[in-house]
């Protein structure tokens, strides 16, 4: 396709503008969407996404992380930056004003980088909130926006992170009147050697040690057996014991034999005293006298 001009063309940007249409018919954009391309106030960028990312099925999620559920991303993107994307192949055509092209660029650059589209679209809804009051216009508005945290950190950041939160402690114990917590006594002292650790020996050195090595093959593969066997034995020993708790009786009491209730009646007999009386066994009960009849009067 070329592009030529004619006498009565009166806007040498217009070979620009044609060129810009060119290029998003060649990506798919339709007919009656890319014409809108030739106006003052609409620009085009083709965002290439895919050099981006090495993993082919990961390339394939992150793209269309971008379109999001049923198009539900996309349209939110849309809305929001008042531009026409469209996700196609390994790039992303994009059609609207400049101000809203480079937020799409951000959006879809983040998006391939692993960082979600929709922390974008949060921080560009309250964006449009704070544009509508005017005494928000010559403010910064970083405290409105929210600040997501990263997950995966640097060692340093971990460790700095972990000290800030340590002297919040601190400040807050000695408000409180309690002594602060030392952050390297908490942690046992290691001693500096700058020496490496010893070098752990090899299986073949294992087996020269033992004499193993310069035996034939036949012979290994004997003693291979043998130790797997006497292995599987002492492990069928082992479940054989846990079969047989099963059947063992549990201890019972016997029942007093004959012998053992007339050696405890003797036990219990009173005792006898000096002067020949024998006590009376007080846990005896009192046999009641019982009266006779009363005689009927005649």
């Amino acid at each position: 396709m070329s592009v030529r001009t004619t006498r009565k063309t009166y806007d040498p940007f217009i070979i620009l503008k044609a060129r810009d249409m060119i290029k998003l018919l060649a990506r798919g954009v339709a007919v009656g969407q890319a014409v809108k391309i030739l106006d003052d106030g609409v620009a085009c960028d083709i965002v290439k996404i895919g050099t981006l990312v090495r993993n082919k099925d990961r390339f394939v999620k992150r793209r269309q992380r971008i379109i999001g559920p049923d198009g539900s991303t996309l349209k939110a993107i849309e809305l929001l930056t008042q531009c026409y994307v469209l996700v196609q192949g390994s790039t992303v055509s994009v059609m609207g004003p400049h101000k809203g092209l480079k937020e799409v660029r951000r959006i879809i650059l983040d998006c391939m980088k692993n960082i979600h589209p929709i922390y974008r679209i949060k921080e560009l809804m309250i964006k449009r909130e704070l544009a509508k009051d005017p005494k928000l216009a010559t403010e910064s508005w970083d405290r409105f926006l929210p600040q997501f945290r990263k997950k995966h950190l640097k060692t340093s950041e971990k460790t700095a992170k972990k000290n800030e939160k340590i002297q919040d402690k601190n400040e807050a114990r000695k408000a409180a009147g309690l002594e602060p917590i030392d952050s390297q006594s908490a942690k046992p002292a290691k001693v500096y050697t700058p020496f490496p650790p010893a070098q752990q020996p090899r299986k073949v050195d294992l087996q020269l040690e033992s004499g193993e090595y310069f035996l034939k093959k036949s012979d290994k593969e004997a003693r291979e057996s043998k130790r797997r066997k006497d292995k599987q034995e002492e492990v069928s020993s082992e479940n054989r014991a846990k079969r047989a708790e099963a059947f063992v009786a549990p201890e019972e009491t016997a029942a007093p034999t004959v012998e053992e209730k007339r050696k405890r009646k003797r036990d219990t007999q009173p005792e006898v005293v000096e002067d020949g009386n024998v006590e009376k066994d007080k846990s005896k009960k009192k046999k009641k006298y019982k009266k006779p009849d009363a005689e009927v009067e005649a």
